[in-house]
């Protein structure tokens, strides 16, 4: 198949992009590189680097012809959306329409879309939290996300074309930028790595379902597939507290720092934990990859394409 990845050069969509090519598929990768890295580009894709809210989506996908979308371009930290609500959703909303667009447009046939459970989800009061508790978003972001999810539902319905809408919980592996605010378990290794301090924000006990990209990887290839509609929490329905992620880096890092905490932060919430029960059903995905697993593998990364530059 021919796919278009849009935000490939990212953490997460890098490695979809690994994934697609190994398996046979021709992928074109749009991004700004705002946040992406070139190097995160496999060189077997066509990279076109461009903004999602730009012109050049539609004439790049009319002389193209992509059998799917795999949208994964966004604005992603729930901090700048609460600083900064106006741009994200002129990147996350106004810039998805823009892709939609340009699918339904040029004939494609589906669109497989990255949403997030947690924040759609809010301040759930059943944890792990399924597909059918009502959203409660309580940040821009999760806002931005979840209109997504509606005007995909719109493109679907009305428009006929297949969508496919993946919740991730928080994923979390090779090639995650330890330098931005987002991502802690990254930035925690890339500090403990170079003997420098990392900051809790709040007591610590806010609680996050943490899932290895790998996982998330696998999700994607059977997005690809007809049976794969609708949507779906991609997760490991496990809830661990930052100070917790935070003792098994140091453990894994043999690190000399102690917990130090700082103000928390706005928009945060206090507890996130998803349910795979759907997809596990219906489909037959579970995580594979265990906490500890995971995070021995990242730090593993990070030793050897990090901090060896």
């Amino acid at each position: 198949m021919k796919i278009a990845l849009t935000g490939g050069a990212g953490f997460i969509a890098s490695n979809i992009a690994d994934e697609y090519i190994a398996l046979g598929h021709e992928v074109h990768i749009f991004d700004n590189l705002s946040t992406g890295k070139l190097e995160n580009v496999n060189p077997k894709a066509k990279f076109h680097e461009t903004d999602i809210r730009t012109p050049e989506i539609r004439r790049i996908f009319e002389l193209e012809q992509f059998d799917i979308v795999n949208h994964h371009a966004a604005q992603m930290d729930v901090r700048v959306s609460v600083g900064n609500p106006a741009y994200d959703a002129g990147v996350n909303i106004i810039g998805s329409i823009n892709v939609y667009e340009a699918a339904l447009a040029t004939g494609v046939k589906k669109i497989i879309f990255a949403s997030t459970g947690g924040a759609v989800y809010g301040e759930a009061d059943i944890l792990p939290t399924s597909e059918d508790y009502p959203p409660k978003p309580c940040s821009p972001y999760g806002i931005s996300k979840y209109a997504n999810e509606k005007y995909l539902y719109y493109y679907s319905e009305i428009r006929k074309i297949e969508t496919a809408i993946l919740r991730y919980s928080n994923v979390y592996g090779p090639r995650q930028n330890a330098q931005g605010e987002a991502g802690v378990v990254a930035i925690f290794i890339g500090k403990m790595l170079q003997g420098e301090q990392p900051y809790i924000y709040g007591d610590g006990l806010n609680t996050r379902d943490y899932v290895f990209v790998s996982d998330v990887v696998k999700a994607n290839v059977l997005a690809l597939s007809d049976a794969y509609k609708g949507i779906y929490n991609i997760c490991t329905a496990i809830e661990v507290n930052v100070n917790e992620v935070f003792d098994k880096i140091k453990s894994i890092t043999d690190a000399k720092c102690e917990r130090v905490h700082l103000e928390g932060k706005q928009g945060e919430q206090r507890r996130s934990c998803c349910s795979y029960d759907k997809i596990k059903r219906e489909l037959g995905w579970t995580p594979e990859i265990d906490l500890e697993m995971g995070l021995q593998l990242t730090v593993e990364y990070f030793k050897k394409n990090v901090l060896s530059k």
